[in-house]
């Protein structure tokens, strides 16, 4: 969330040279945000338990999946419009490092979940 965050201020602060590559770039980091927001927040006050019709491992897997890979499209896209200016190619570095925690998200959330489902079948 960290790495998001400090990439989308990092463009929001900067001098803009094509405005739909960062507009977004913008949109894309936010929404992850508010994103993973929602799912600590379900987490947390355990809403899962609750709603049970929905299969909370499965969304939080599509989540990551789609916000991976276009927080991946937007932060090769705005590395390619920055021309050198530091905020816009600061903001395009935070956006890859965030890609890439992503997807090692995606990779231990993948192995608990499967560990977890592989062990349970067998007690």
């Amino acid at each position: 969330q960290i790495s998001l965050l400090v990439g989308f201020i990092s463009v929001n602060n900067s001098q803009w040279t094509d405005y739909s590559a960062y507009s977004y770039f913008q949109i894309v980091t936010m929404c992850d945000l508010v994103m993973i927001l929602f799912f600590y927040i379900i987490h947390i006050f355990r809403v899962y338990k609750m709603l049970t019709c929905v299969s909370w491992p499965l969304a939080e897997f599509l989540h990551y999946l789609i916000g991976t890979i276009l927080l991946l499209i937007a932060s090769i896209v705005a590395a390619s419009r920055s021309y050198n200016l530091t905020g816009l190619v600061a903001g395009a570095t935070f956006g890859f490092l965030a890609t890439i925690l992503c997807v090692l998200s995606i990779w231990s959330s993948y192995k608990v979940s499967c560990i977890t489902q592989s062990t349970s079948k067998y007690h």
